[in-house]
């Protein structure tokens, strides 16, 4: 058995846009999907997020700078960056992120955490930080791939204490260039 993962092939027509106005439903439906499809990932729960009017999906949309995945005209993945008011002013979280079964492995997840470190470098942030789940290994492998670096903060999911998170970071100008 080989330990050597293949290149992934990537997604036909991939687009990737921001979530606004137009199309927050297509968001919240892929949202809800995916936190049905892992329980076990997000500090959401189904069942809350379920519950939020279309208003607080407005205004939860209009919070964060959150991007969709389209591939062929359907949502395939999502990711948002957050800036948290208590935390350093150039530094944002990335949050939401998710890739549909069907995409995995086809360079979805490349190109949605792509878009949040370019959108972090325009606006002039030194540092992009995540929080993944001890059991998610592609995910941590992903995010290793792109620059990310367990930063040796550790926590736990507040609906399910039994999931340890390991907080990953990357400075932006420790990649190297073109590297994302």
């Amino acid at each position: 058995m080989s330990d050597s993962v293949p290149d992934p092939q990537p997604v036909d027509r991939l687009e990737v846009v921001r979530v606004d106005g137009s199309n927050w439903r297509t968001y919240r439906d892929l949202r809800l999907a995916a936190l049905r499809g892992a329980p076990r990932a997000f500090w959401t729960t189904y069942d809350e997020a379920a519950a939020r009017t279309d208003e607080e999906w407005q205004r939860l949309v209009g919070q964060s700078r959150t991007w969709l995945a389209l591939s062929d005209g359907g949502a395939v993945g999502s990711v948002g960056a957050f800036q948290v008011p208590e935390g350093p002013d150039d530094e944002c979280v990335v949050v939401g992120m998710w890739v549909d079964p069907s995409a995995r492995g086809k360079q979805v997840g490349e190109r949605l955490v792509r878009t949040v470190l370019e959108a972090a470098a325009r606006d002039g942030l030194r540092r992009v930080v995540l929080e993944v789940a001890h059991e998610n290994t592609p995910a941590r492998a992903l995010y290793e791939r792109m620059g990310f670096r367990p930063t040796g903060r550790t926590g736990v999911m507040p609906h399910e204490p039994s999931v340890t998170e390991f907080e990953m970071a990357v400075v932006l100008s420790e990649l190297p260039a073109g590297s994302w």
